[in-house]
C-alpha cells in the first residue's frame, strides 16, 4: 500500500486552553507554539506534529494528514479525486482536497514512514507458565506517565456516508477492513485494521480520535491519570472491541471530543488474506467489557452541533 497512516489531526474547539490542558494530561507532548494561534503536541513515534488544536466556534474535525511514499502517489489520488469530479492541488510533496459532504479538509503529505521498534511483552503467568518467578508484575513498578505512541484513527459522522466513503476508498485509496451493517465502515490506509471509520449521522462531527499504547497496562494507566480529579471525562471501557479487536477507553475532552487509548489492533499485512465482515452493531461493538453507553452512536451534544452552537 502506498499509503501508510495518519500524519496529523487539526481540531477546532471553542476553549483551547482547556482543551489542551486535557491532550497534555492524555499523554500527548506539548510543542513550543510556531504562531500564537495553533497548539501542537506530538507523539513518541509519530513525531512533534500529530494533533493541532485552534479555535473554532463549534468542536469539529477541521483536517486530517495522511502519509504517502512519492509523488506518483499524489498523482494517482489526484486522477482518482478528479473523476469524482472533486477538485484537489498538488503543491511541492502535498495535495490537499476537500471531502464534499463534511467540508473535512484532507492532506496527503510525501513522508517517511514511521519505524516503530519491538516493546518487547512484559513477563506473564499463565497456567502452567510461570515466566515472572518470585517478581511481583513490572507494571506495578511503572511510574512514567503514559506517553502514545501515535495517531492510530479517527471517527467521523457523516450527513451522506456512502457518498464520504466513495471519496475516502475509490478517491483517496482507502480499504474497506469491516463494515457495521447500517452503521459505519471501518477502513484502512496502513496496515492497522482502520485508520478511519465513518458513520450516518445527520450532521457531521469528530466521534474520536485514536491513539496507541503499548498495552492494556498502559491504557488503564493512562485512562486513572486522565480521570483523576475528573469523573465526567469517563465514557467507555475498559474493554475489547470485536471490530479491530484492540483494547480500548474512550474519555472525553473538555470540548465534547472523544480520545481513545487501544492496544493490539488487529493488523492486515496481506490484503488477499483478510476478508471485510458485516456485523451488527451489538456485536462488533465489543467482546467483553461494560455496555456501549448511546453516546456512542449519538453524541450527547448532537442537538447543539446540529444547531450550530456549542
Amino acid at each position: 500500500m502506498s499509503l501508510h497512516g495518519l500524519t496529523d489531526i487539526t481540531l477546532g474547539v471553542p476553549n483551547v486552553a482547556e482543551t489542551m490542558e486535557y491532550y497534555a494530561t492524555f499523554g500527548l507532548i506539548p510543542q513550543p507554539a510556531a504562531q500564537p494561534a495553533e497548539h501542537w503536541f506530538g507523539t513518541v513515534n509519530g513525531g512533534t506534529r500529530q494533533l493541532r488544536i485552534v479555535h473554532a466556534p463549534i468542536r469539529t474535525l477541521l483536517c486530517v494528514g495522511i502519509g504517502a511514499d512519492d509523488r506518483d502517489d499524489l498523482g494517482r489520488i489526484g486522477a482518482s479525486l478528479q473523476r469524482l469530479g472533486i477538485s484537489s492541488g498538488i503543491d511541492g510533496d502535498q495535495l490537499t482536497t476537500t471531502e464534499p459532504v463534511t467540508g473535512l479538509k484532507v492532506s496527503i503529505s510525501i513522508v517517511p514512514r514511521i519505524n516503530q521498534q519491538p516493546v518487547p511483552p512484559p513477563p506473564y503467568n499463565t497456567p502452567g507458565n510461570i515466566e515472572r518467578p518470585n517478581l511481583r508484575a513490572a507494571s506495578l513498578l511503572r511510574t512514567a506517565p503514559v506517553r502514545p505512541r501515535r495517531l492510530g484513527h479517527v471517527g467521523i459522522g457523516s450527513p451522506d456516508a456512502a457518498a464520504s466513503r466513495r471519496f475516502f476508498t475509490d478517491g483517496i485509496g482507502f480499504k474497506v477492513s469491516d463494515e457495521v451493517k447500517d452503521h459505519a465502515t471501518f477502513m484502512r490506509c496502513s496496515t492497522d485494521h482502520h485508520n478511519l471509520v465513518i458513520q450516518g449521522a445527520p450532521v457531521y462531527f469528530l466521534h474520536h480520535s485514536s491513539w496507541e499504547v503499548d498495552d492494556i497496562d498502559e491504557i488503564g494507566r493512562g485512562a486513572h491519570a486522565v480521570l483523576e480529579g475528573h469523573p465526567e471525562r469517563h465514557t467507555w471501557g475498559i474493554g475489547r472491541h470485536w471490530v479491530g479487536a484492540n483494547f480500548f477507553y474512550y474519555l472525553r475532552d473538555p470540548a465534547g471530543n472523544l480520545s481513545e487509548y487501544f492496544s493490539d489492533m488487529d493488523e492486515i499485512l496481506d490484503d488477499q488474506l483478510w476478508h471485510p465482515g458485516v456485523f451488527d452493531v451489538e456485536s462488533a461493538a465489543n467482546v467483553w467489557g461494560p455496555p456501549m453507553p448511546s453516546s456512542l452512536i449519538e453524541p450527547d451534544d448532537l442537538a447543539a452541533l446540529m444547531a450550530g452552537l456549542h
